[in-house]
């Protein structure tokens, strides 16, 4: 903030106000007097006027027919029906001025029908004496007659047009006379008028008052918040600038000038200082959006590069919107980011992410190898084994016997130690494709998948109706697949498995530690079975790789089945939890999002 106005004259201010107010009042109030004066008397003069002139254009547009008409029956001339021939016009457009000017009146409007009769009944009579007075038509008599008739209707005509002329000059006089009855309280009116309008002033001048004391508050707020920003602009790297584009006037935060590696208002901010800053790479870029901000009507993210003094390079990020004043002025509003930290952090990114894509090119190599050339003499070392006959073992000795028997498990444990670190690895790398599907039919897959080792146990699987979820299918077959067989696994000695998978609707908001908030509703399913259980503690490390709680003599297993569990929830965005008491039985809980 420049400018930080002097409250110290307030004071001063306040007195030229009130005196400059009672003097503009006394003033108004006097030009409002006479003008209303003057323009209620021009107004009822004009008003009579007005109607005095449109009936003596009405008498002398019929008088010019008359007129006209008595010269083409004596001469026989036709020019002389001129006036004739534009007389119905005249007297069209001075009965509907009349017709205006008297709506107000029922009584002269009356008056106005009764004439407007007698006008036609003129004209019909002037009609009459030139088809009677025409040679071919001519007959005395009748012309006689309709010449005499139409005298009397012009006297007519001019004793209705005196009689309205008499009522405009009797309503002038009583207008005159309220007009005279009012102007006399205007004084009255004026002070009243006066005092108001006093009171006004003083409750405003009252108010500015106040706003003067509040403006001093703002004043200091903005003087902290205009620091704030400024210190703002140097911890985030950014800064902010205008372009008066009539004016071709550019001005600079002072970070601007800092982020350039100068002094703030060290040189005179404009298109050409900026790029000679910019580097010899990206001024043409620069310039170019410079000259399609007008079309843009903003400018849109420019990245460029800027040489500072010191020939150290930064990286910069600008945009700006074009605004329109009040006065139609052309602004663009603009911020710069130094984004040098940001642009060295995503070259960093990006060869970690080169050195990631190697990685996930191994694995796959891997995938390849484990898939093909580790199965491939695991086959051959099975197939050896098992043409060793009975008579063959016969004959060796117990020890021989033994190893023998070791190789097999060995060998046995081995391929299932491959097919689950496949089944893991297709975890993490195929296509995800998610489709629309009824969990309870991949649930009766995973049960068929299982009848074996389900009806050798005797179990007892309930399940309620599970919802239909946008899931891959195949990974939530494998995920109901994997528990249900973890539970039958660890299913209690002389006691029939047993398993109840329910599931409900939740919201994020009840699980807040577990949930991603932005995603309101989930779907929470849960396995419950009667098995051995498991100690608390272990209830995160179960789901870790190659995590086993019992000896693989005791229970046969990888230690990857849980863990294949766990990935294949975090690709649904979702999250699975255990829970157990030792000898009581386990729960798993799943929530996948709606």
């Amino acid at each position: 903030m420049k400018w930080i106005p002097n409250f110290n004259s307030s004071n001063s201010l306040r007195v030229i106000f009130v005196i400059a107010v009672f003097i503009l009042l006394f003033l108004s109030s006097i030009a409002y007097k006479h003008n209303q004066d003057l323009n209620e008397s021009s107004k009822v003069v004009m008003h009579t006027y007005e109607i005095n002139i449109q009936l003596e254009r009405l008498m002398s547009a019929i008088k010019d027919a008359e007129t006209g008409q008595r010269g083409y029956i004596i001469t026989k001339n036709a020019r002389f029906l001129t006036p004739y021939i534009y007389s119905r016009d005249k007297v069209n457009t001075s009965l509907i001025t009349l017709k205006k000017l008297t709506a107000d009146n029922p009584k002269q409007q009356e008056n106005l029908k009764n004439l407007f009769k007698l006008i036609i009944q003129r004209f019909v009579s002037f009609e009459n004496c030139l088809k009677y007075s025409n040679p071919k038509t001519y007959d005395k008599r009748k012309l006689d007659n309709h010449m005499f008739g139409g005298r009397i209707l012009m006297e007519n005509i001019r004793f209705k047009v005196d009689e309205m002329n008499d009522i405009e000059k009797t309503y002038l006089k009583n207008r005159l006379k309220i007009y005279d009855e009012e102007i006399s309280l205007s004084p009255l009116f004026s002070i009243s008028l006066f005092l108001v309008a006093l009171s006004f002033i003083l409750l405003a001048y009252r108010q500015i008052s106040r706003d003067f004391e509040r403006l001093k508050v703002f004043n200091k707020k903005l003087l902290i918040s205009s620091g704030l920003i400024a210190e703002s602009e140097i911890i985030g790297k950014f800064s902010t600038w205008q372009w008066d584009l009539d004016a071709d006037k550019i001005d600079y935060s002072d970070n601007q000038f800092r982020l350039l590696g100068r002094t703030p208002h060290s040189f005179v901010p404009d298109k050409e200082t900026l790029l000679d800053f910019v580097h010899p790479d990206d001024k043409e870029a620069v310039s170019k959006s410079m000259d399609g901000i007008i079309d843009k009507k903003g400018l849109p993210f420019v990245y460029y590069k800027i040489l500072l003094p010191s020939n150290e390079i930064r990286y910069f990020k600008s945009t700006g919107k074009l605004l329109t004043d009040q006065q139609g002025s052309k602004i663009l509003l603009g911020i710069n980011f130094d984004i040098t930290d940001e642009h060295l952090l995503n070259i960093e990114l990006q060869e970690r992410n080169k050195e990631l894509e190697k990685s996930n090119k191994e694995l796959a190599s891997f995938n390849h190898v484990a898939s093909h050339d580790l199965q491939e003499p695991l086959r051959k070392i099975q197939t050896f084994i098992s043409r060793v006959s009975d008579e063959d073992k016969a004959v060796l000795s117990d020890s021989a016997k033994n190893y023998i028997n070791k190789i097999e498990v060995s060998a046995k444990r081995m391929r299932v130690l491959i097919d689950d670190l496949l089944l893991f690895s297709r975890t993490n790398t195929t296509k995800k494709e998610f489709l629309k599907t009824n969990l309870s039919e991949l649930l009766e897959n995973a049960e068929s998948e299982l009848t074996e080792i389900i009806e050798e146990k005797g179990a007892v699987i309930v399940a309620s109706k599970l919802p239909k979820l946008s899931v891959i299918p195949y990974q939530i077959e494998q995920l109901f697949i994997n528990l249900i067989g973890n539970s039958l696994k660890y299913s209690q000695p002389n006691s029939i498995p047993s398993i109840i998978i329910e599931s409900d609707r939740v919201t994020a908001s009840d699980y807040p530690e577990l949930l991603e908030q932005a995603t309101k509703k989930f779907h929470k399913i849960t396995f419950t079975d009667n098995g051995m259980g498991f100690d608390p503690q272990f209830k995160e490390t179960i789901f870790v790789l190659f995590q086993r709680l019992h000896s693989k003599t005791d229970y046969p297993g990888t230690g990857i089945g849980l863990a294949i569990c766990k990935k294949i929830v975090e690709n649904h965005k979702g999250h699975i939890k255990a829970d157990s008491t030792p000898n009581k039985g386990s729960v798993f809980t799943v929530f996948l999002p709606d």
